[in-house]
């Protein structure tokens, strides 16, 4: 439950705190005091998202901070999740920076704004009169006869497997368009494929063939150079090697008068041997090499066919080719594979709806078993807060289509008059049945819902009188079973709080500010008389007050 909330620079707000204790605490005062402005500044540490208009001084930060005692809501497992450290009373601090900039913690540990919001809707409901209009809302209705039902772990595994449904959905969907795609295109890949695949290239293949044909284009250039080296190193009348025997014979002859030329002979007999190799060598060369038309042109015909293939696929070299090949090749194959998947897929969404079927069964049943109750309860409460005559029906009925929220749809039917026939409450409850039918739902829920607290922004509008006396005992009895935080504008609900609140407005140098107090007996006695008579208390109000917190 909420124990402490202090705001700081909020709106109207300069500062101020609030203890929260158990039971029912009424809030009142007139209005403009600034009875929202404390339920928004609540609001930001439960999630809401706030900018710098909110300042009340523009130059300093707002800081907004609860206390929450948590003590055996079974909370730790969320702590835990988000590692966060869990204490009993646990702090919630908000803080908006002069500039606009956000910072949320728990426990002083920093956390985004999404788990601030989850957290908040586990700790408090706020309940604002707008939020009646949620009573023509199905998902709401349908939240509320699950929440009495107790179906949140069966709905969250019913949840689970709806959300499988939808992605293995969704993927046979994106495989049969991409198989109907590649069907399509099969034809066209298969060509490509075997237009590659027939070429059978080769890495490098490109380069080996161009140098190959420069120098098959060479040929008679190259075997007229071959052939004259040939003659000038052996086959000439004056050829080289001649003139290196000749050479090397003379050096022997006059090495042993040459002292300081030992070496000649050996030297000329090496380079004599080098040049006889490389004689021998372009000898054969030239025997081997002759000019090959049929071969010429077998080169030019595959190196047209690449050029070709190249043009046609927009790529720069075989090595891109040969890549493409083997993506067409996983294309061919996956569109045969794609059939495999497909079925695969069917026989998954087949098995995965069995499963919503029993799911959506057990939801069915678990929602059929506690309508009478709930219709009877809280037609019992209508009676109490002054509709005798007041019908109230929950119409559920199984859908042939799965759903977020299972296979039903559900409409809360409502009258409020004796021998009508029951309709759709968004079309027969006016603001003020809206509001106590809101009410009695509310405390019907109050023992199945496990929050901690509820705050009601004047959920007693539109009544007043004995009425008015009835929703306060249903508030009261209410916070006996939790803690109820009420606003409100009705004497006759005030008188029930354990704890009440006044909100005012004070001038302070030519500013205005939102102040709160706890009242007294005394001034509680006073407070009530007010509501009752106006600014002029009579003593007739004050027997009326007296009256009431009596009762």
């Amino acid at each position: 439950m909420l124990c402490n909330l202090f705001v700081e620079n909020y709106a109207l707000i300069s500062k101020l705190e609030i203890e929260f204790k158990k039971g029912l605490t009424i809030i009142t005062g007139e209005t403009g005091a600034g009875k929202s402005i404390l339920l928004g500044a609540l609001s930001m540490i439960l999630g809401r998202r706030a900018d710098t208009s909110v300042l009340y001084n523009k130059d300093k930060k707002c800081i907004v901070e609860g206390t929450f005692d948590l003590t055996g809501y079974g909370l730790e497992h969320f702590f835990s999740r988000h590692e966060i450290d869990f204490e009993n009373h646990t702090i919630i601090r908000r803080e908006i920076s002069a500039t606009g900039k956000s910072r949320a913690f728990i426990n002083d540990t920093p956390v985004n704004l999404d788990i601030l919001t989850h957290l908040g809707l586990q700790l408090i409901d706020i309940h604002s009169q707008h939020q009646n209009l949620n009573l023509s809302d199905s998902r709401f209705q349908m939240k509320v006869l699950d929440s009495v039902a107790r179906n949140h772990d069966l709905l969250q595994q019913y949840q689970n497997a709806y959300k499988e449904l939808k992605q293995l959905e969704k993927q046979y969907d994106e495989v049969s368009g991409e198989s109907e795609h590649l069907k399509s295109e099969l034809d066209y890949l298969q060509f490509q494929f075997t237009q590659l695949d027939d070429a059978k290239l080769r890495e490098g293949e490109q380069e080996e063939l161009e140098s190959e044909l420069e120098t098959l284009n060479h040929a008679e250039e190259i075997k007229s150079g071959l052939t004259a080296i040939n003659a000038l190193l052996q086959n000439g009348q004056v050829s080289v090697l001649q003139q290196l025997k000749e050479s090397t014979g003379l050096a022997l002859r006059i090495n042993k008068f040459l002292h300081n030329a030992d070496n000649l002979p050996e030297r000329l007999e090496s380079v004599y041997i080098e040049i006889k190799d490389i004689a021998r060598e372009t000898e054969i060369l030239n025997d081997r090499f002759f000019h090959d038309p049929e071969r010429l042109g077998k080169i030019n015909e595959r190196l047209t066919l690449i050029f070709d293939l190249l043009a046609k696929h927009r790529l720069s070299g075989v090595n891109e080719l040969i890549t493409l090949h083997g993506e067409l090749k996983k294309k061919i194959e996956s569109t045969g594979n794609a059939d495999f998947n497909l079925e695969s897929l069917k026989q998954q969404i087949t098995s995965l709806s069995l499963v919503l079927h029993e799911k959506a069964t057990e939801l069915n049943k678990s929602r059929n078993r506690v309508i009478p109750v709930m219709e009877k309860q809280i037609s019992v409460m209508l009676q109490e807060v002054g509709m005798p005559n007041a019908a109230f029906k929950i119409n559920l009925q199984p859908l042939n289509v799965f759903g977020e929220e299972g296979a039903d749809s559900i409409q809360f039917l409502f009258t409020a008059n004796k021998n009508t026939s029951l309709q759709d409450i968004s079309r027969v409850a006016s603001g003020g049945e809206m509001s106590r039918l809101m009410l009695c739902i509310k405390s019907f829920l109050s023992g199945s819902t496990g929050l901690p607290s509820i705050i009601f922004d004047e959920i007693d509008s539109g009544v007043s009188g004995e009425t008015a006396e009835r929703v306060g005992n249903i508030i009261k009895r209410m916070s006996a079973q939790m803690q109820i935080i009420n606003i409100t504008h009705l004497p006759q609900v005030a008188s029930k709080g354990n704890f009440h609140y006044l909100v005012y407005k004070t001038e302070e140098e030519n500013t205005t500010v939102t102040r709160i107090k706890l009242l007294s007996p005394e001034e509680r006695l006073l407070e009530i008389a007010k509501m009752l008579s106006g600014e002029e208390i009579t003593n007739a109000a004050m027997e009326n007050a007296r009256a009431l917190l009596g009762n």
